[in-house]
């Protein structure tokens, strides 16, 4: 099982496959996180304002980390890191950028806007699930989240 703390884990993916090969992958794992998804970017922003749809706390926690993809419909995910990373009540989740795009420009403004980790998607099927393998190890199981010191 990977995991001692239950983290809340945010994740703002547009496609259905790459949504569904990370959860595949966290049910092998056993990983005893809590997992909500947005598809856009207008939704990752009421999720973490808790507007919309998304004004109940159980419907919409503080997410412990959040793994964003940058190419989203409507407001995209530089707009939505920007966003985060500019509200004192939100700049200190980690926000792991998880993208096809190998753009300098994208890379530099990720980091720019604080991104903790920016990491490409591979094509490969099986270089996927090593990549999100690695994610989960890395920041659900060995790195102390800001959310767990106050749990």
């Amino acid at each position: 099982m990977i995991g001692n703390i239950a983290q809340t884990l945010l994740v703002i993916e547009d496609s259905d496959e790459d949504f569904e090969a990370l959860c595949r992958v966290m049910q092998r794992q056993e990983v005893v996180s809590h997992v909500f998804r947005c598809t856009d970017g207008d939704e990752a922003l009421d999720f973490l304002y808790r507007t919309g749809s998304y004004q109940n706390p159980q419907t919409a926690p503080r997410p412990s980390i959040i793994l964003l993809d940058l190419n989203l419909p409507g407001t995209d995910g530089r707009e939505v890191l920007e966003q985060i990373k500019q509200d004192k009540n939100l700049k200190s989740i980690p926000v792991v950028v998880f993208t096809t795009s190998s753009n300098p420009k994208d890379i530099e403004i990720c980091y720019r806007h604080c991104a903790v980790s920016y990491i490409l998607k591979p094509i490969d099927i099986n270089r996927l699930v090593e990549t999100i393998q690695t994610f989960i190890t890395y920041w659900l199981d060995i790195a102390i989240l800001p959310d767990a010191i106050s749990k």
